[in-house]
């Protein structure tokens, strides 16, 4: 089971944990700084073994997303300045980093961000599962207000009031007939 210490950490890494272009990624920075590498020897390092990181692994930010992850992000307000462009590592390309890194910080770390992008995985399953249970319910809600509906709408005329009749005469009457004498009587 998790130990406090490393589902704190976890929780950091997970905070730090980006959508980019429909992926989860970790910016270079924030990388960096969990394997306790400047940034600098990071990108070096992944540009001496450029043949480890295909697209999927890592992709460099646009300026639009650049300036979108300083709006959103607090923590990358340092890089608003920058005249370089970060770099997303996705799940794979995180590890593939420390492992070119090469020190006991970056694989203990790794082990952490791998963690932390499984338990983000399986959020999203499980957000997925309640998405599609939502849409059941609603379509089997939806079924049932047409039947409601249609149950009311025969049921209404039962509830209305029944029409107003002339009452019926009691008794004995005689009626004029068309010519204005009384029925039976002959002029």
């Amino acid at each position: 089971m998790d130990s406090e210490p490393s589902l704190a950490v976890r929780k950091q890494i997970a905070a730090r944990i980006l959508t980019l272009r429909g992926e989860k990624v970790m910016l270079d920075a924030d990388l960096a700084l969990l394997y306790a590498v400047p940034t600098k020897v990071l990108n070096q390092a992944v540009k001496r073994n450029e043949t480890r990181f295909p697209v999927d692994f890592l992709f460099q930010l646009t300026e639009a997303e650049k300036l979108e992850v300083v709006t959103n992000c607090d923590h990358l307000k340092r890089l608003k300045y920058s005249p370089v462009l970060p770099w997303a590592f996705t799940e794979h390309g995180a590890l593939m980093a420390a492992n070119i890194l090469n020190s006991p910080r970056a694989a203990e770390m790794s082990v952490y961000v791998i963690r932390a992008f499984i338990q983000m995985r399986r959020e999203l399953a499980m957000h997925e599962v309640l998405g599609r249970r939502l849409a059941e319910i609603e379509k089997v809600l939806l079924g049932h207000g047409v039947a409601l509906r249609d149950l009311y709408q025969k049921i209404r005329p039962l509830l209305l009031p029944p029409p107003k009749s002339t009452p019926r005469e009691i008794g004995f009457h005689v009626k004029p007939d068309v010519r204005g004498a009384a029925k039976g009587r002959k002029p």
